[in-house]
């Protein structure tokens, strides 16, 4: 599962000033990050700023750094949250599940999580467990109640709806800094919140199978992720994020107690809401193995 974390800090915006040419710790060097903007612009017949883009990476890729190095060090969560379904006609459906994640330390390794259903009956009882890596696919499970079994998710399936909704698995693993290169596009003031300036960086997966070829995402200066667009393998606009609701816990760390995916090519959405936010609950990596997933309820 992803967590709040995740994805209200991907993207975030802090700006950073690099030396020109600094290939960034753990992260994708400028030149190769330049030839990836490159590939991807003329995929999607994107205009690019040839003479700048070196800049814009360097730029890009240390607002991602410093959104990533702000938010760490929150140890391990759990939270609880409703999950609603919307169709095209509107009618919904909710379900609640809670979330479970343990930090692991340093840019080259992931984070762990686990998802548990809750209710409604049909799906009580179901959870999934992830292992998030940098460039390598996610270590992914899950436990089905009904055949009392663990089930591994397959690295190709990653792009896959999650439980029906408008999530995919890939959006329920870990952003860590590593899995992307990065791109600054400008400034503007964000969305929802216009009385804020925000920056707008885009961003590449660098995991061949994943099911976007970019992404862009609007932060302000405090880590907030406001808006993330999600562009599909044909560069279309797939799927748009909104954030909102945003608090702030141990004085430090910002968390999104609303979360909305819209598609935006069948009309359906998913919200996540969340209920609580608790730090510091001591979970260890003996909570998340296969074991421990079959046994969360």
């Amino acid at each position: 599962m992803f967590s709040n974390k995740i994805m209200t800090s991907a993207l975030a915006g802090l700006l950073v000033t690099t030396a020109p040419g600094l290939a960034l710790a753990a992260g994708v060097p400028t030149e190769e990050g330049v030839l990836i903007a490159t590939k991807v612009a003329e995929r999607c017949k994107d205009t690019l700023d040839t003479a700048a883009l070196a800049a814009a990476v360097e730029k890009g890729t240390a607002i991602a750094l410093a959104a990533e190095e702000y938010d760490s060090g929150f140890g391990d969560t759990e939270s609880e949250m409703h999950m609603t379904l919307y169709n095209r006609h509107g009618e919904s459906a909710t379900r609640d599940l809670r979330q479970r994640a343990l930090e692991m330390e340093g840019l080259d390794v992931g984070d762990k999580s686990m998802v548990i259903f809750d209710r409604p009956r049909d799906v009580a009882g179901t959870a999934m467990l992830t292992f998030s890596k940098v460039l390598e696919a996610d270590d992914q499970w899950m436990y089905m109640p009904a055949i009392k079994r663990v089930k591994r998710i397959s690295s190709k399936n990653k792009s896959g709806p999650f439980m029906g909704s408008e999530f995919a698995f890939e959006d329920f693993s870990g952003q860590e800094f590593g899995k992307y290169a990065y791109r600054f596009l400008r400034e503007e003031a964000c969305p929802g919140a216009e009385d804020l300036m925000c920056a707008v960086v885009e961003r590449y997966p660098l995991y061949e199978n994943s099911g976007y070829v970019k992404q862009i995402g609007w932060s302000d200066d405090m880590h907030r992720n406001y808006r993330t667009e999600f562009y599909n393998r044909r560069c279309d606009l797939l799927k748009i994020l909104t954030a909102s609701d945003f608090r702030q816990y141990l004085d430090h760390y910002w968390r999104a107690h609303k979360l909305r995916m819209e598609n935006q090519l069948t009309g359906k959405a998913t919200d996540l809401t969340w209920d609580t936010f608790k730090f510091g609950v001591g979970l260890s990596e003996s909570d998340f193995n296969q074991n421990s997933l079959k046994r969360a309820r």
